[in-house]
């Protein structure tokens, strides 16, 4: 059996649609599809406003520019994430800070992150680790008592919430990735939403080289003015087409996924006790885009599913240990915390469509393993 790490949930309305959007020969850059899934984030979340772009990356980097971090200024984000997380501050000449996670949802320890604040901190990146909701509401109370920005990176948790509260929903802008291992795709694509209008103008600028527009550039015969410096980062008609199909179907693809994590838990504890599954807390909603497990001789098991037709992955390893972090930049933070969960954290695959019959073999080669 050959069980890969993610497969994209697709459906026939996702082929009807950018067929429809393809055959009609316009419209492939920009167009009113690009404005419709959109709003249809923004109805999703509950926030006023999204503004869609080419990448979770870019949306990142768009929000720091739109909330004017810059030049010496320090922005406080975890070290186990993915790197873009990290190096967006260095993308507007702002120094990343690491502080440490706690491990219950893998996200900011909201001590940790107080003891990190200095007068130069500006902003709070926390990332809710895999889908599952990191502790926003206090770290929301540190960011509103320190008055510093709040942007939560939520790449990895559309549809996550908290007490009924979406993610999302917290910081004074938020970011989500529609890469094609997340819980809704566009392939690659990614957005910004926030309530604020000043920073959804400011974002409009920034994705389109500070360009105020007021009409399609592609078929508008008037004058467009560049107002400011901005950047080539839009989301194509084609791209939100896909979006507006894939985000119809997210309460059904998050469901499916919880299920398959339910039935692939129950039955790797069933096998063997050397695997533990991360509890959640009480009223978070989680979404697992990843299935993130702890394990014993997790290096060891990786090789063991390899060879028998499964794949896994570390997500993720520590940002501050990597080559650039550590011998470039020289930082050399002390992280107990995310050292210890990087070392026996193991994502197995997780995706909508696995079946029973897979589940089963994945659960019985991790017993076969530690027996």
């Amino acid at each position: 059996m050959n069980i890969p790490l993610f497969e994209i949930y697709n459906d026939e309305e996702d082929v009807k649609l950018i067929s429809e959007q393809i055959a009609s020969g316009k419209f492939w850059a920009v167009g009113s599809k690009v404005d419709e899934f959109e709003q249809k984030i923004a109805d999703y979340i509950g926030t006023k406003y999204a503004l869609t772009l080419n990448s979770g990356t870019s949306a990142l980097h768009a929000a720091l520019l739109a909330h004017g971090i810059g030049k010496n200024d320090e922005v406080i984000v975890p070290s186990f994430t993915f790197i873009a997380t990290a190096n967006s501050p260095l993308f507007v000449g702002a120094k990343p800070v690491f502080a440490d996670i706690e491990e219950e949802t893998c996200g900011l320890n909201p001590e940790s992150v107080e003891d990190k604040i200095t007068k130069d901190t500006k902003a709070i990146i926390p990332v809710h680790y895999g889908g599952c909701p990191c502790k926003i509401k206090e770290l929301k109370d540190i960011a509103e008592d320190k008055d510093l920005i709040l942007i939560e990176d939520a790449a990895e948790a559309f549809g996550a919430s908290i007490d009924g509260k979406n993610i999302c929903t917290f910081g004074d802008s938020n970011i989500l990735s529609f890469c094609q291992n997340k819980i809704i795709t566009t392939g690659e694509g990614g957005a910004v939403v926030t309530d604020s209008l000043e920073i959804f103008e400011k974002l409009k600028l920034i994705r389109s080289h500070g360009r105020l527009e007021s009409g399609d550039y592609f078929s508008t015969v008037g004058l467009f003015d560049y107002i400011d410096l901005g950047f080539n980062w839009r989301m194509s008609n084609l791209t939100a087409t896909l979006g507006i199909s894939q985000i119809a179907k997210a309460d059904k693809i998050i469901q499916m996924r919880k299920d398959n994590v339910n039935y692939l838990s129950k039955r790797i504890g069933e096998e063997t006790d050397e695997v533990e599954i991360p509890s959640v807390p009480n009223g978070y909603n989680h979404v697992y885009q990843l299935f993130s497990v702890f394990a014993n001789k997790r290096d060891e098991l990786i090789d063991y599913l390899s060879a028998n037709g499964i794949s896994s992955k570390i997500y993720f390893d520590p940002v501050h240990k990597s080559e650039f972090y550590k011998n470039q930049l020289k930082y050399s933070d002390v992280l107990p915390v995310t050292d210890r969960i990087y070392e026996k954290t193991i994502t197995l695959p997780m995706f909508p469509t696995l079946t029973t019959e897979q589940m089963d073999y994945m659960a019985e080669t991790i017993g076969k393993f530690y027996k």
